[in-house]
């Protein structure tokens, strides 16, 4: 197996903005997860009320989360056109162009007009907002994870591709707080301020992302004339092993957290409404812990490898599936908190961090984004459905019926990633360090000879 030219020339220490995009990257993340999960909070305790009236409450919950399931819709379209146009234009300009299409999108649901007010246009009008929003989000995580992952040191490619990760969390934990807060508020601001606030974080993650600079792989593989004519098709002809992996892989991280934190937050709040700001503290508390889980699994990866991370909490998701629900029915607050705790603050998190070396090191450089994101946001498109099967599962079944869909698809993903080889192995790290080692005492980062070699299979396929 050969090693592109490109990939060669690379400094294996990184690119003198390795920090700074990481960083960027993960800011931009946050408040793309603060816009998503806004809608998916709203969807749980607001809209069911505020855009379906005329239904009953269950029917109402159930088309409330059919308009979030929309949104997940559109991710596979959002990413394979943000996917093509990255591998194809470049990185950045697509991180710009998704956050300012996301913005817009949550800023006017903010705004919008309720059913009392003008009818079924207000439903059409939520359906509309929230496909673009799906369009946006789409094509935004394929993008963030490369930067950061190509801008970064070879040995440190598992953490620093974990910093845009540990954004997810950030921004839920923004959002939910957001929405604690706005609890306490009269009539539709309780729901409206989370959305028009957002406005301010999404001015101020253009302006970081517009001083990014592009990614060294791209630049080099556009420089040598390496990219594809067209990286979508590609990516269909020649990596489409991958793209299953992504999407084996992704469907467990994508049903442990909307099962826990969109649907049993709901399932919660319709049982025993005093505990609706219980749960939403837990999810903030779980949230701010991910950041840090997030981050530590991305770094352990760079230690002991991929895999082992990700099998352990495939493990843990189908070891949690039954007791999530007992512990959640005894109604007690310190249970309901270790509930989030556990599900979105430890196994969520695991899975994330480890997520954004793992995914994007099933392709080439010249076709990373659109592989990882079609893979990433075809999962996400079935995973926008859990709160949807889980209310109606229980609707049929009672609660085990929602952790029998918890419990297939963390099976899924173990399958997945048992299917899936080593792309961080010992002998890969021993070789890398070796590079790193050298690299460090000479600093002379461009007289690394184009032979060098990648620390993962994503330049061998």
């Amino acid at each position: 197996m050969s090693t592109s030219a490109t990939a060669g020339r690379h400094n294996v220490l990184g690119s003198k903005d390795r920090v700074k995009t990481a960083v960027a990257a993960a800011f931009g993340t946050s408040v793309e997860n603060y816009d998503f999960i806004a809608y998916g909070t709203a969807s749980a305790l607001y809209f069911g009320a505020v855009f379906f009236p005329e239904s009953d409450r269950f029917v109402g919950t159930l088309l409330s989360f059919a308009t979030l399931a929309v949104g997940f819709v559109m991710r596979p379209l959002g990413g394979a056109v943000g996917g093509y146009f990255a591998d194809k234009l470049g990185r950045k300009p697509v991180l710009v162009a998704a956050m300012i299409v996301m913005g817009a999108a949550t800023f006017l649901i903010g705004a919008l007009p309720t059913y009392e007010q003008v009818g079924v246009l207000a439903p059409i009008l939520l359906v509309v907002l929230r496909m673009i929003q799906g369009l946006a989000f789409g094509a935004e995580w394929g993008g963030a994870i490369t930067m950061a992952y190509e801008h970064a040191p070879w040995h440190r490619r598992g953490m620093f591709a974990a910093i845009p990760q540990s954004g997810n969390p950030l921004g839920i934990a923004l959002a939910s707080g957001m929405f604690a807060w706005s609890d306490t508020l009269n009539g539709d601001w309780q729901w409206r301020t989370p959305f028009l606030l957002s406005a301010v974080l999404v001015i101020v993650a253009l302006i970081v992302r517009s001083r990014l600079s592009e990614s060294p792989e791209f630049q080099e593989a556009r420089a040598s004339g390496k990219t594809e004519k067209n990286p979508f098709l590609a990516t269909l002809a020649h990596d489409w092993q991958g793209i299953l992996r992504v999407i084996a892989l992704r469907v467990v991280e994508s049903f442990a957290y909307y099962s826990t934190a969109t649907y049993l937050l709901n399932y919660i709040t319709e049982r025993h409404p005093d505990l609706r700001p219980v749960a939403l503290g837990s999810i903030t508390a779980a949230s701010i812990l991910a950041i840090a889980v997030t981050f530590l699994s991305g770094a352990l990866t760079d230690r002991i490898g991929r895999r082992p991370i990700y099998i352990a909490a495939c493990t843990a998701a189908i070891l949690f599936a039954f007791p999530m629900y007992l512990l959640t029915n005894s109604a007690q607050p310190a249970l309901v908190v270790t509930v989030f705790i556990i599900g979105i603050g430890v196994i969520h998190a695991s899975l994330t961090g480890a997520q954004g070396s793992l995914l994007t090191e099933q392709f080439r450089t010249v076709t990373r984004t659109s592989g990882a994101s079609l893979g990433y946001q075809i999962a996400a498109a079935i995973g926008g459905f859990a709160p949807l099967l889980a209310a109606a599962l229980v609707g049929a079944f009672g609660w085990p019926g929602a952790a029998l869909l918890y419990l297939g698809a963390a099976v899924i993903g173990l399958i997945g990633i048992l299917a899936t080889k080593e792309t961080w192995s010992r002998h890969e790290r021993e070789r890398v360090l070796a590079l790193v080692a050298d690299e460090s005492r000479t600093q002379a980062p461009s007289a690394r000879p184009a032979s060098a070699i990648l620390p993962s299979s994503s330049e061998d396929q």
